[in-house]
C-alpha cells in the first residue's frame, strides 16, 4: 500500500494494527496458501484484503465476488491508494474454475476528462485470465447534477469469470405490452424469420432456431437486460439507517441481482472491499455462505450490526 498526504502516523499504525502478521512480502513469489490458518466461514474480517487472501485462502476456493473497488481518487480509502492490480491477480487465484468477479467501478472526472480507468482494470483483469463475461450498466435513479456535460446516472459492472461460469441463474422480466399484445393474438409468425451473418450475409434461421423463437413467444416474459435500473438515495438503497454512516453504498438489490444469477445455495460469496456488508447481508439472506473483508474496523462494524440485525 502506499501512503497517502495528509494521513497522520498513529492512524496509520492503527491500521497496520488491523494487518495479518503472517503475510508474503516477496508478490513475485508463488502465493502459497497456509493450511494451518481456520478460515471461517460467515464471518467479518478487518484486515488489508489482498495479505488476507495471500495468508488465508486457497486457490479455487470463492464462487462469487461481488464487490466495488474506490473509483480513482473519489474514495482514497482510509488513508490508502487501492491497487487494483494486486487485488485481480488474488482474486483470480481465489476463484474457483467457473467462478465469477462482479466488480462495480466508475470513472472519477479529472481536469476536464474522464480517467477510464475502469477499462484500464477491466482489460488488465483479461490480461491476467479471466473472461470479460458480461459489461453490464448499473443505472441510478439519483445520479450526480452536471453542467457541463449529460447527466451522469450509470456505473459499470464487469462480469469477470475464470473459464465458462458454472452458474447462470437468469432473472425475468415482462415483455413489452405490444409484444404480450401479440402473443395473446397468436400473431407471431417466425416462419421466414433471418438473421445477419457476422460477414453481413442474411440466412434463414435453421429448424431448431426456429422452434427456440416459437416457444420464446409463447412466454410473457423474457431474460432481463443487462443494463439494470435502481433507485439510490437515502432510505432508497437500503432501509438501514445505520449504513449511511458509510461514504460510498450500491442497492440491497443489486447485490442480491447479482448473487441469485451468479450462485447457488450454500456458495461461497466474497466480498473483499465489504465497507457497509451490503453483499454479506444479501448472501446470508439468499443462503449463501459470505466472507467479507475491510481495512476498516468502523466500516466492519457498521456490517456487523446490520448482519446482527438481518
Amino acid at each position: 500500500m502506499r501512503r497517502v498526504s495528509g494521513i497522520g502516523e498513529k492512524t496509520i499504525e492503527r491500521i497496520k494494527e488491523t494487518l495479518l502478521q503472517n503475510r508474503c512480502t516477496n508478490t513475485d513469489e508463488e502465493v502459497k496458501y497456509n493450511p494451518n490458518v481456520d478460515l471461517k466461514l460467515n464471518k467479518l474480517y478487518v484486515a488489508e484484503s489482498v495479505e488476507f487472501m495471500k495468508a488465508n485462502m486457497p486457490d479455487n476456493f470463492v464462487d462469487l465476488t461481488v464487490t466495488s473497488p474506490p473509483y480513482d481518487n473519489l474514495r482514497i480509502y482510509k488513508g490508502f491508494e487501492f491497487d487494483y492490480k494486486a487485488m485481480l491477480k488474488e482474486l483470480y487465484r481465489i476463484t474457483k474454475e467457473g467462478g465469477v468477479v462482479v466488480w462495480i467501478v466508475g470513472d472519477a472526472t479529472i481536469d476536464g476528462s474522464e480517467t477510464g480507468t475502469s477499462f484500464k482494470q477491466a482489460l488488465y483483469a483479461k490480461e491476467i485470465g479471466f473472461n470479460l463475461h458480461d459489461t453490464m450498466i448499473y443505472e441510478k435513479t439519483s445520479p450526480y447534477p452536471a453542467n457541463v456535460r449529460y447527466q451522469q446516472d450509470f456505473e459499470y459492472m464487469f462480469v469477470f469469470s475464470k473459464g465458462k461460469p458454472n452458474t447462470f441463474n437468469p432473472i425475468y422480466t415482462l415483455k413489452t405490452l405490444g409484444e404480450i399484445k401479440k402473443i395473446l393474438r397468436g400473431s407471431y409468425n417466425y416462419s421466414t424469420r433471418t438473421y445477419r451473418t457476422i460477414s453481413g450475409e442474411t440466412e434463414r434461421l435453421d429448424e431448431a432456431g426456429l422452434k427456440r423463437l416459437e416457444k420464446a413467444s409463447k412466454n410473457i416474459t423474457k431474460v432481463m437486460s443487462n443494463v439494470w435500473k435502481y433507485e439510490t438515495g437515502y432510505q432508497k438503497s437500503t432501509t438501514d439507517k445505520i449504513v449511511y454512516k458509510h461514504p460510498a453504498i450500491f442497492p440491497e438489490q443489486l447485490a442480491q441481482d447479482h448473487i441469485l444469477s451468479w450462485s447457488n445455495p450454500g456458495d461461497i460469496v466474497f466480498d473483499p472491499m465489504c465497507g457497509s456488508g451490503t453483499t454479506c447481508k444479501m448472501a446470508k439472506l439468499n443462503n449463501r455462505n459470505f466472507i467479507g473483508i475491510d481495512i476498516s474496523e468502523e466500516y466492519v462494524d457498521i456490517s456487523k450490526e446490520r448482519l446482527r440485525i438481518t
